[in-house]
């Protein structure tokens, strides 16, 4: 439907579906074109707003909760590079190199907290609490601690029997209902406030 394309056989030299996968080495349609974002942009402005209002307005909320209570802590989430998605837990050669259902800390954190590698950590919010083994790590900030999401493979019914070996605890159940990004009302899965204790 773009300016190349046939548009469904009424430019019929235009590129289509087939001429596509014909080319092996791509298409060449010559040097960029410059000033093609008046075409697609359409706010009242004309311009890509990258800082609107509702967005800038909300920075002093912002500020306000980054100078948070040091002693409060917040989990984030991560991923790691062979555990990209559910359905890689359940491939055997991804999961033979050990636990990666882990909560990274920072080794003041977890001297503070009593924590030990590979001791395991009781994490609760208000929605719920999890027990997960400890992995110290000085790539965490203090007052912030990480949790792989994805993981939680031990539900009755659970049809992937290689994940079920390996299952991890499920990080979604920290995550209040009624917590949210403030701009969008998305539910929100990062910044869970949280509260840790050695196991």
């Amino acid at each position: 439907m773009g300016p190349y394309g046939d548009r469904y056989g009424e430019n019929p030299d235009g590129i289509d579906l087939q001429k596509a996968k014909d080319a092996l080495h791509g298409i060449d349609f010559g040097p960029m074109v410059a000033g093609r974002a008046a075409e697609v942009v359409g706010t009242p402005s004309g311009k890509i707003e990258l800082a609107p209002e509702y967005i800038l307005s909300d920075l002093p909320r912002l500020r306000t909760a980054l100078d948070r209570d040091p002693d409060h802590y917040v989990l984030v989430s991560r991923r790691h590079q062979k555990s990209k998605n559910t359905w890689m837990h359940n491939v055997k050669v991804l999961v033979k190199a050990g636990n990666r259902c882990t909560l990274l800390v920072n080794p003041e954190d977890a001297t503070e907290l009593g924590l030990t590698p590979d001791g395991m950590a009781r994490v609760s919010s208000e929605a719920g609490v999890i027990e997960v083994p400890v992995e110290i790590s000085d790539e965490m900030m203090r007052g912030v601690v990480c949790l792989p999401h994805g993981w939680g493979h031990n539900k009755p019914g659970t049809r992937l029997s290689v994940a079920r070996e390996h299952p991890g605890v499920n990080s979604n159940l920290l995550a209040p209902g009624t917590f949210v990004d403030q701009l969008s009302g998305n539910a929100a899965v990062n910044g869970i406030p949280v509260e840790i204790t050695a196991v």
